[in-house]
């Protein structure tokens, strides 16, 4: 709890005392993972310090009021304890959207438009002479026989290409992502708690993105020794584990799920903080800590590669500044051609947000 600054949410008139303690309740449950218990234990710890209950609205009000407006739910029989709902894991993620993103200017409602026209979505006002590749869907049949008319008379009627009118349509990009999270040990290392900020992260993209981009995909996977796919639902319940870093197998399982996608803009955003220490090789594990290992990074940079082939980007977000990963992640996002960022964790967010905006505006020629 010293590591972390809470006296912004001391009493204020602002705010209605349930709404002041649920802020405070859905930080802490990010923290804990979801451990409602745990959360709870900070949270009574944090109201002796800083008075946040009132002799009118005590602790054991603000638990009873979770329960009844859906925030937390009795576990199931068998199981102890409260644990939250899907309404609680809303309110983290719009929680997150609103931390990470907040500052940022908002735009406008629905997709992104790229700075081009053509096979769109949406018609404009614009109109063009017809020209080869154009859709036949796109012509406007009146102006067109219009022109047809005055090039070539009533009686001698012709529709040539020459005389075609099409309408511009304005294009909405469609963009896959997937979001790579490493899990491995090293991300709570050393008192700094990196896995927090990177599930806000996430959190707060996968808000964004359903809110502003409907149409776009996101997949997210996170690595350890392993990779995996986890859900949406998941992500305020990451954890770290005794693992190491299998950067190979997350890069493979996020190749698997892109190639699934039909959508011409394809991106890969990895959240790590150190080199790659693991491989799977049948059912062993090789790993190795120490400095860069040659057969791990070599296997790495040639999936990198791979990505490249298939226009996927990479933007890989380091969130460690030691000064000896630079050359891997240099040699790596070489390989690639994507981006790569040394940055701390508050500046994440706005790193993800910016790349993601103007990744999405690309439009790959397969």
């Amino acid at each position: 709890m010293i590591a972390f600054r809470f006296t912004q949410y001391e009493e204020s008139n602002e705010q209605a005392p349930f709404e002041r303690l649920l802020q405070i309740f859905l930080e802490l449950l990010t923290y804990t993972s979801g451990e409602v218990a745990e959360a709870l234990n900070w949270l009574n710890e944090l109201d002796k310090e800083l008075r946040l209950t009132t002799t009118e609205y005590p602790m054991v009000s603000f638990i009873e009021d979770l329960k009844k407006k859906g925030y937390l739910r009795e576990n199931r029989p068998g199981g102890q304890g409260l644990v939250p709902t899907a309404k609680t894991e809303q309110g983290i993620r719009e929680r997150a959207l609103e931390q990470i993103f907040g500052k940022l200017k908002k735009g406008g409602r629905g997709n992104h438009s790229t700075t081009y026209t053509g096979a769109g979505d949406e018609w404009t006002a614009n109109q063009k002479p017809y020209e080869f590749g154009d859709s036949i869907d796109q012509v406007a049949l009146t102006e067109s026989i219009q022109n047809a008319q005055v090039n070539h008379g009533i009686d001698g009627f012709s529709l040539l290409d020459s005389d075609l009118i099409v309408r511009e349509q304005e294009h909405k990009s469609q963009t896959s992502t997937v979001v790579m999270i490493d899990i491995s040990h090293s991300m709570i290392l050393y008192g700094e708690d990196r896995i927090t900020p990177a599930k806000k992260v996430a959190m707060g993209l996968a808000e964004l993105i359903r809110r502003k981009y409907p149409k776009d995909t996101v997949n997210f996977i996170v690595f350890g020794n392993d990779a995996w796919e986890v859900q949406l639902k998941d992500l305020p319940y990451l954890q770290v584990g005794p693992y190491h870093t299998n950067t190979v197998a997350g890069l493979e399982l996020a190749m698997d799920l892109l190639r699934r996608k039909k959508n011409a803009n394809k991106q890969i955003f990895m959240i790590t903080d150190g080199k790659p220490t693991c491989l799977k090789v049948g059912i062993s594990y090789y790993k190795n800590s120490w400095g860069l290992d040659k057969r791990i990074i070599e296997k790495t940079t040639n999936l990198a590669a791979q990505c490249r082939k298939l226009h996927i980007p990479i933007t890989t977000f380091m969130v460690a500044q030691d000064p000896w990963l630079v050359q891997f992640v240099r040699d790596f996002t070489k390989a690639n051609g994507g981006k790569a960022y040394f940055t701390g964790l508050g500046a994440l967010g706005e790193f993800v947000f910016e790349d993601y905006e103007r990744n999405r505006r690309r439009t790959l020629k397969q």
